[in-house]
Order: C-alpha cells, then structure tokens, then sequence
C-alpha cells in the first residue's frame, strides 16, 4: 500500500459496509471491494481503502495510521478518540437506548437504581447513568446483549435500536433514548492540516456533500401557463423555462426542489396551472 496517498478506513462486514461503498462510488471513486480484501486503491483518485472492525476505526485515526475514517457516530462516541469530525453522511441511522422486558414494573430510568445493565456500549451507559445521578452495575457484553435479561443477567439494556424488530423478537419495550447515531466522517488532526493529505481531505468532503445534496434534490420539470412563471419561480427559485420553446401561452419549466419539501408545495403548484409534473433523481449537486 502506497503511504504517499490519502488513507480511509471502512467498516470491513457490518451494518454500514454495504452503504458506506455505495457512497464511495457514487462520489465517483473507482475500486475493487471483494473476496477478503484488506485494502483496495483507488484507480482514479489518490486515496487507499483500509477494511477493518468498525471498533478499531477511532484509533487508527486517532494514532494516524490511516488519515480518514467512516464509522457510527456510536462507536466515536463509545471510543471518545482524539479526532476531528468533518460530516454527518446521512445513513446507518439508529438510537442507543435503555430497554426493558415487556412484562417489567419498570416505568422510567429512575426504576433502574441499584439495577443491573448490560451492554456493548459500557462507557455510554455509565455516562447517561451518572448524567441522571442513578447507580446501577454496568456488565460489558459483547455479542447478543438483548437476551441477558431473559436470561435473568440483566434487568435492562442499553444498546441499539434502528427498526426494534430485534426488541420485539426478545419481548423488549425501549424505555428511554440515549442517543441518535448516524453514518460519521472522522480525520486524523494532523492529516487535516498536512499539505499532504489536507486538499485530498477537502477535495473528498466535497464530493462527498454532493451526494448527500442530491439525494434530498430532485429535478423537476412540469407543464404551465407563462403568465403564472413569475409566481412559480417564488415557490422553487431554481425554475427556468427550457430552452427553444412554442410560442405558445403554455411553457415548460425545470428545475431543482427539495423533495421533502415538494410535497408541501404540490397544492400552490397545481393552483397556479402546473401540470404534468414530473420528478427525477439527480446523480450529484454541488451548490
């Protein structure tokens, strides 16, 4: 591996991989990702793909053996590491929480005291618990914490929580939130500010926010009277006619919307003549 390149560590196999190298590529990165690769390098970028456990990303940031890093903001936070966070990267959403058995007397977190609690995140779990002045025990596990309580280990657990099938399946209830946790992208600190690796950093960032920008844009084009143009351009200011139109009193207009907010704006669209709408994803957006 080249040490004269940028160097970013990926989650090797986990719940992040799969859309952490959809995020790559769609940023326009050419590698290869298959079999048990350690590394891949990049073919049209100077940068080399590190896999490895997503526990041990905060550290090798941290220690700049690599210069980059994706991981959840769970882990950073779990790992407390000496780095700098450049973006959130909009996936890989998910919850650190308290849960309980279904069938628990436990009402709220104050229930907990003198409790025992199980969990992957024990540095998390001490810190919400002491936060809310409550002492319980915390036990580490690593593996499937969600059964210690079934399995009379623990009274309550903290750990994470996307879609709570797995609480389900387990007869858990979540009790409370600790935390909000997403796809994270980490620097080393002096990497961010080597001549080296610093412009490759911000060139990456760049890309990176493209994507992301794109997927909340659509690109919308639609059908309406001229003589409504004016007032449609104050609902998207992006709208222009497209070019080498009909002298007609119809036009068709394009732009770029917000598609959450799109929907909220359907109704003032359609009141002004706009018909035919139609809206299309855009592969990057750089504003």
């Amino acid at each position: 591996m080249k040490t004269n390149t940028l160097r970013l560590a990926v989650q090797k196999d986990g719940r992040l991989t799969e859309e952490t190298l959809g995020l790559l590529r769609a940023s326009g990165l050419e590698f290869e990702s298959y079999g048990r690769k350690l590394f891949s390098a990049c073919r049209n970028f100077p940068m080399n793909i590190v896999y490895v456990r997503d526990d041990d990303i905060p550290s090798l940031v941290a220690t700049g053996t690599v210069d980059i890093g994706i991981l959840g903001q769970n882990v950073l936070n779990e790992k407390r590491a000496e780095v700098k966070k450049l973006l959130n990267l909009r996936y890989g959403f998910c919850t650190l929480a308290v849960s309980v058995p279904k069938e628990s007397s436990v009402s709220s977190v104050s229930d907990l005291a003198g409790k025992i609690i199980a969990t992957s995140y024990p540095k998390s779990a001490a810190r919400f618990f002491r936060e809310q002045n409550i002492n319980v025990t915390i036990i580490p596990i690593e593996g499937s914490v969600e059964v210690m309580p079934s399995l009379g280990a623990a009274s309550a657990i903290v750990d994470l929580v996307s879609s709570g099938s797995t609480l389900l399946v387990n007869d858990l209830r979540l009790l409370t939130p600790i935390y909000r946790s997403e796809a994270v992208l980490i620097a080393n600190t002096q990497s961010i500010r080597a001549n080296r690796s610093s412009q490759r950093i911000r060139e990456l960032v760049t890309r990176f926010k493209s994507v992301l920008s794109a997927k909340n844009c659509k690109f919308i084009i639609f059908t309406a009277p001229q003589a409504a143009s004016q007032k449609l351009k104050k609902i998207i200011p992006s709208l222009t006619p497209r070019a080498s139109q009909a002298q007609t009193t119809d036009s068709t207009l394009e732009g770029v919307v917000n598609e959450e907010a799109f929907w909220s704006m359907l109704g003032r669209l359609r009141a002004l003549g706009a018909t035919n709408i139609r809206l299309m994803p855009i592969e990057n957006s750089i504003l």
